[in-house]
Order: structure tokens, then sequence, then C-alpha cells
């Protein structure tokens, strides 16, 4: 009978093990939204951190040589990968283009309420849009356009406000910036105009008839009594 465990096994083998070194580095780094040091990276790959440190340059050394879209660059004292600076261009039109049309109109109606009427929670969101706004937040929320921002102090509601990157987005300086409310979301302007008067507080009557007993001479006409 032969003994399987006697024969040699594949990860034993340098020339295998230096390949599933380099891409458990290449995955790790993938996701990494900070620079990652040898020793993290050692950790993570399972593998020695001396051949890590030497694998992390000779990775770095093969995308130079390979005129790669991005490269793998040493700072604050660990790695990460970067797009390269003569790529620029490319990366700012998908970023404010490409990224910007992903937004369904939806997405958008919603955002604008938002940013109009903040801070505002999802249930006025929806009243004001006449839809279920839920899955349209969580997007928002998701891509940093929208943040939570306390809560409504009578019903305990979640209120959002837009945030900083929505103002990057946006090309504004201050959301003192966006324009007119009326020409755009005409039906909104119309919402806030009731939501004005309503928030208005019910004209007073005179201090004489604040004093005055009522008589039958303050009777309504039309009332049959």
């Amino acid at each position: 009978m032969t003994d399987t465990h006697d024969e040699p096994s594949v990860p034993d083998e340098l020339p295998t093990e230096e390949l599933e070194l380099r891409p458990a580095l290449e995955a790790v780094l993938m996701v990494a939204d900070q620079p990652l040091d040898h020793l993290s990276l050692a950790t993570a790959v399972g593998h020695p951190p001396a051949d890590v440190e030497a694998e992390l340059a000779a990775l770095a050394h093969a995308y130079d040589d390979e005129g790669r879209g991005f490269e793998l660059r040493q700072v604050a004292g660990g790695w990460r990968f970067y797009t390269r600076a003569e790529f620029a261009p490319a990366v700012e039109r998908f970023v404010l283009e490409g990224q910007q049309a992903r937004l369904t109109q939806a997405a958008l109606e919603t955002m604008a309420v938002v940013a109009y009427r903040q801070p505002i929670s999802r249930a006025r969101v929806s009243a004001i849009r006449g839809v279920n706004v839920d899955g349209v937040m969580r997007t928002l929320v998701t891509r940093g356009l929208v943040a939570e921002a306390g809560t409504d102090g009578e019903t305990g509601a979640v209120l959002y406000a837009t945030t900083p990157y929505f103002l990057e987005r946006m090309g504004l300086g201050s959301l003192d910036e966006l324009p007119d409310l009326a020409p755009f979301l005409p039906e909104m302007a119309e919402v806030a105009e009731e939501d004005l008067a309503a928030a208005a507080p019910p004209p007073r009557e005179s201090a004489a008839s604040d004093d005055r007993l009522p008589d039958a001479g303050d009777q309504d006409p039309e009332d049959p009594r």
C-alpha cells in the first residue's frame, strides 16, 4: 500500500510558495484603504516578514517595468496601491462623470430633497416625494453623500443631512451656494411655503376682544341658535 503522505506536497516547493505569496499580497493590498506595513501583511498572508518585505519591493519594481496603470508605493511606513499620475485625467473623468451618471433619477431627486430641507427624516422625504425612499436613502448614505444628523426632538426619528463630500461632488463651497429652489423643484417650493405657513403663529386677537365677554351680538350670523 502506498503511503501518500510520503509524497512531496506542492506548496513545499519554493517556486510555488513564491507564486502564492505574490497574489496573496495583491489581494490584501487591493482592499486596503490605508498603507499597510510589512508586519501586518505578513500576518495576513502567513509568510515570514522578511519574505513579505522582499516580495513587496519586487512587486513595486515589476509594476514599474510592466507599465501598469497603478503602482505599489511605500508611504507613511506602509505599502498601498495608487493610480499613476499620468492616468489622472481618466480617473477624474470616471469619478466626476461616471459615478454621477450611476445615480438614478430617484436618487438625485431624493438627494435634492435632503439638500434643500435638511435636516430631514426619511419619512418626511417619502412624504414629499410620494414614494418609499428607504432603499434610495441607503444608497446615498453608502455613497457618502448623505449622513445621519441627529434625531427629531418630538418623534425621535433619525434626521439626515448632506455631507462635505456632497459639496465636493457638486462643486459647492457651502450650502448657501445651492441654486434657488423654485426653478428646479416647483413642487418642493410649494411644500416649503406650506410648511412656513403651518409654522407661523396664529394671528392674535386684539386686547379689546380678549377682555370682552361674548354676548348675543358676537354670535356668527349663520349660527342657527
